[in-house]
């Protein structure tokens, strides 16, 4: 094993460094992870740039990163479910396993979920890291460490098509093409969704999601009325979509969402922005359309997992960037960019 643990430690607003801390001894359930690859997602960015997301600051250094893959290095006296050398994927929220919640199987909702990289808790991009050894997933020899990074952000488009019900009938109209968009698109074409639309405001963006096999794209303008958009939206379908994704949370996206769902359908809310927003509510309720909030995920591992083994879904064409952990600052930085950048990889050993 490396000698060091250099580590991606974010000290404040715009304040990432690279410092070597202690290689800890897992726990009697936890195993050491060698770490493979850690992939950027959006909150990362937003406590880089803003030093919270809503109650959750950033108030001391906090080492940064959730989406990741490793490989075993050490077992606790405990683990017979993992062997040193087996290559996983890392489930970042581990929850109570006691409250009610998590008994019933509901763990996302836990009150007591200890998730990577949310402060205070530190995160996973270093070179060395424990974690519990019943959230880390085996990954077959086929799939690689970069895929079992994704697993992360796939699972949450698993958990968003779950709650949306989404089947072969099913019209579905995603809002936002970023990687949360994107990883949607690919878990509903897998479970047969019918047609498959996605918006968003930049047309690099439409264009990737083409490629990953959306049926149809729509550039959204700010010049053009709520109810021109959802006009142009129908047109589109040659009907209503039955089923609707909010993947920005943005407010106008919201409400477009609601307003384009067709009377009796789903709404589901994946995107998270601003703590109160103003939706047509009353149109949601007497048009009996069901509006459904994302809370990362639960038990939907391994079934992106089996996506992705399976060759149903392909994650690799959403890395778009890939470095170093020594270049992480840059990392961040093409992270923040945006525009043609849809998943930065970062690999740490």
């Amino acid at each position: 094993m490396a000698k060091n643990n250099l580590s991606a430690i974010l000290y404040g607003i715009n304040d990432i460094r690279l410092e070597n801390t202690s290689i800890e001894e897992p726990g009697d359930n936890e195993v050491l992870l060698e770490m493979g690859c850690v992939g950027i997602c959006g909150s990362d960015v937003h406590y880089l740039v803003n030093g919270r997301i809503g109650d959750f600051i950033v108030k001391k250094p906090m080492i940064i990163g959730h989406e990741s893959s490793g490989t075993v290095a050490k077992l606790g006296k405990n683990v017979t479910n993992l062997k040193v050398g087996d290559r996983v994927a890392i489930e970042p929220g581990v929850p109570c396993r006691m409250c009610n919640f998590c008994k019933e199987g509901r763990y996302n909702l836990c009150k007591d979920v200890v998730f990577c990289a949310t402060p205070p808790v530190h995160g996973t991009l270093r070179r060395f890291y424990k974690h519990a050894a019943d959230f880390c997933f085996k990954l077959p020899d086929h799939m690689s460490l970069e895929e079992g990074a994704l697993l992360e952000p796939l699972a949450v488009g698993v958990r968003t098509c779950k709650r949306a019900e989404i089947g072969i009938s099913s019209n579905v109209l995603i809002l936002g093409a970023g990687p949360i968009g994107l990883v949607t698109l690919l878990v509903a074409k897998a479970m047969g969704a019918n047609k498959i639309v996605l918006t968003d405001i930049v047309e690099s963006r439409l264009k990737i999601a083409k490629k990953l096999g959306a049926d149809d794209t729509y550039l959204l303008q700010k010049d053009k009325s709520e109810k021109d958009v959802v006009a142009d939206i129908h047109a589109i379908f040659g009907d209503e979509p039955d089923r609707t994704i909010d993947a920005s949370g943005v407010q106008a996206s919201i409400r477009l969402a609601i307003l384009a769902t067709k009377s009796g359908g789903i709404a589901t809310i994946v995107g998270l922005g601003a703590p109160e927003v103003q939706i047509p509510l009353i149109n949601a309720l007497v048009r009996e359309v069901d509006i459904r909030g994302i809370f990362r995920y639960v038990n939907d591992y391994n079934d992106a997992l089996n996506l992705v083994a399976s060759g149903k879904v392909n994650v690799m064409p959403l890395i778009t960037h890939n470095y170093k952990i020594e270049d992480t600052k840059q990392a961040f930085e093409t992270s923040k960019a945006g525009g043609d950048v849809i998943k930065v990889m970062i690999h740490c050993n």
